[in-house]
């Protein structure tokens, strides 16, 4: 994770030098698969197009689905399905900045730029080549504005192929191993799963306690959050006949 910090606050200052600076390649990159090694023929890839409305979020649930699937046959087929878990997860985290987000979808920062950055991430984070070469895909086919939508339905393609049951578990701080445990057994009992992964993820919001998500799509929901109490709480009091001089 300070690797993370380290890249990303790095962003910062990039973002702000000459869009029309041409940055060369990294090295590494030069090593890196081809596109074609990832096998995405099927996935149509196109320039992306602003939609707008249900029809514009329903491709957009589509191109982040057959990415995420490409992504997941690759990592299968060459036995690096769980690492390629871990790299998506170190992903998500970085995209959640803001900065990073903000920085990748400037359409006036040179492709070569971006390019070089996400090899120093890449290299910082140790990801593995094949989800570096998929990044750089994305970027190429400015298609990286969609990565949270991917590695939602990455998560669900893992899912299905293991069967295994996700559990996103938020809370204000980091859970102990024994809380994650009995979270994990809880969710076997509830689901019948013979394996629970629990995805940590921080809100500060909630206050105390926590939450968890599990079930198809995050269908199902149990709120043990400090911030639900105060909210039924405060549904339940009246101070419309209260006049304040």
């Amino acid at each position: 994770m300070a690797a993370l910090r380290s890249s990303t606050a790095g962003l910062r200052a990039s973002a702000a030098s000459s869009p029309a600076a041409s940055v060369p390649v990294s090295s590494s990159l030069l090593r890196l698969p081809s596109a074609r090694r990832l096998r995405l023929p099927s996935l149509k890839l196109s320039r992306r197009r602003p939609h707008r409305g249900a029809a514009g979020a329903a491709m957009m649930d589509t191109a982040a689905s057959s990415y995420a699937n490409a992504l997941a046959e690759v990592a299968k087929s060459n036995g690096t399905l769980e690492a390629t878990v871990a790299d998506m997860e170190k992903v998500d985290r970085l995209f959640a900045d803001p900065a990073v987000q903000s920085f990748f979808a400037n359409p006036t920062v040179a492709l070569e730029k971006k390019r070089e950055i996400l090899a120093e991430i890449s290299g910082s984070s140790e990801l593995q080549p094949h989800t570096v070469n998929f990044l750089n895909i994305l970027v190429d086919m400015s298609r990286i504005d969609i990565i949270a939508e991917i590695v939602k339905e990455f998560d669900a393609c893992y899912n299905r192929m293991t069967g295994m049951e996700l559990a996103v578990v938020t809370s204000v701080v980091d859970m102990g191993e024994d809380d994650v445990a009995q979270i994990a057994q809880t969710v076997k009992r509830l689901t019948g799963a013979k394996k629970v992964r629990i995805k940590a993820v921080l809100d500060p919001s909630l206050i105390a306690g926590f939450t968890i998500r599990y079930g198809s799509s995050g269908s199902k929901f149990i709120d043990m959050s400090v911030k639900k109490q105060l909210d039924e709480i405060a549904s339940q009091l009246d101070f419309s006949s209260i006049t304040l001089a």
